[in-house]
C-alpha cells in the first residue's frame, strides 16, 4: 500500500527514530524514501542519516515538497510552531499523521483544513515492530489515505481504530504503558541482584518473564486474571509475593497512575 511513497518526519526524537528503525529493519520502506528534519539538532540528523542511510534536511519546505506522508513527531508543546510552519506548504494530496500525545484533531485540522489528517498514538516498540497503535481520522481523510496510514503502522505492530474521545485513555495505557513495564522490570532486576543473581542474568530473567507472560495472553486469548490464578498456588511462593504487592497497593497505584496520565493528556489537549 505504501508503494513508492516518500515518508517525511518532522522531528527527529525518540519516537521518530523508533519508527524509522522499524520501517527500515522490516523492509517496509527503503531508506532512500525516508526524509527527516528537526528544528536545530543537526548532529542528530547526521547520526540518523549515517545509521539508517536515510535522507535528512534542515528545511521543512524541502521535506514537504518531497514527502507524500508527513509525520509530525515533535513534542506536543511544539505542535503549534510546526503547524504554523507547514500551513502553507502542505498539499491536499498528502497525508499528515500526528504522533504527538494530547493534540486533538480539531487543532490539526484548524491549521490544515484541506489536508487528510490522522491522529495516532504508537509507542516505542515500533522500533521492533511490536507497538500497538491507536488511530483516529480527520474529516478530510479519504479511503486511500486511511489505507496508507493503517499500512504504515501495521508494519510496526498492531493497529486499533477508535473514536477520538478514547485517545487520551489509550495514550495513558498504551502510549505511556511501556514505561510502567520498564519500571517494573528495573525493580525485578534489582530484586534478583539483591538475592545474589548476577545483574545480566537478573535482567534476562525479568525481560523474558515479561515477554513470555504477554505472549501467553496474546496467543491464547485467555484473561490475565485466569492466568494469574492458574500460576498462584495456595500457600506457595507466588501467593506470598502477590500478597506483598497488594498490601502495598500495587493494583490501586497502577490504576491511579494510568488515570493521572490520561488527565495529563487532556491537559495537553487544552494547551496546558
Amino acid at each position: 500500500m505504501l508503494g513508492e511513497r516518500v515518508i517525511g518526519f518532522i522531528g527527529a526524537g525518540n519516537m521518530a527514530e523508533a519508527m524509522i528503525r522499524g520501517l527500515v529493519t522490516t523492509g517496509t520502506v527503503v531508506p532512500a524514501r525516508i526524509i527527516v528534519t528537526n528544528r536545530e539538532n543537526r548532529e542528530r540528523l547526521a547520526r540518523l542519516s549515517w545509521q539508517y542511510n536515510i535522507f535528512t534536511t534542515p528545511s521543512k519546505a524541502e521535506l514537504l515538497a518531497r514527502a507524500n506522508v508527513v509525520i509530525l513527531a515533535v513534542k506536543p508543546k511544539d505542535i503549534p510552531e510546526v503547524l504554523e510552519a507547514i500551513r502553507d506548504l502542505a498539499r491536499p494530496d498528502q497525508v499528515v499523521i500526528s504522533v504527538a500525545a494530547g493534540v486533538p484533531l480539531a487543532r490539526l485540522e484548524g491549521a490544515l483544513p484541506k489536508i487528510s489528517v490522522v491522529r495516532t498514538m504508537p509507542n516505542l516498540a515500533t522500533s521492533v515492530a511490536a507497538s500497538v497503535t491507536a488511530m483516529t481520522y480527520g474529516s478530510q481523510v479519504r479511503g486511500e489515505d486511511r489505507a496508507v496510514a493503517r499500512a504504515l503502522f501495521e508494519a510496526l505492530g498492531r493497529v486499533v481504530e477508535v473514536s477520538e474521545e478514547l485517545m487520551d485513555a489509550i495514550t495513558a495505557l498504551a502510549g505511556s504503558g511501556p514505561a510502567y513495564v520498564y519500571r517494573m522490570m528495573e525493580a525485578m532486576t534489582e530484586a534478583g541482584a539483591n538475592l545474589g543473581l548476577p545483574g545480566d542474568i537478573a535482567l534476562l530473567l525479568a525481560a523474558e518473564t515479561v515477554f513470555g507472560a504477554a505472549k501467553l495472553v496474546r496467543e491464547t486469548g485467555e484473561d490475565p486474571r485466569t492466568l494469574r490464578q492458574r500460576v498462584t498456588s495456595p500457600g506457595g511462593t507466588t501467593m506470598a509475593g502477590l500478597q506483598v504487592l497488594e498490601e502495598r497497593g500495587f493494583s490501586t497505584t497502577l490504576v491511579e497512575a494510568i488515570a493521572r496520565a490520561a488527565l495529563r493528556a487532556k491537559e495537553l489537549a487544552g494547551g496546558t
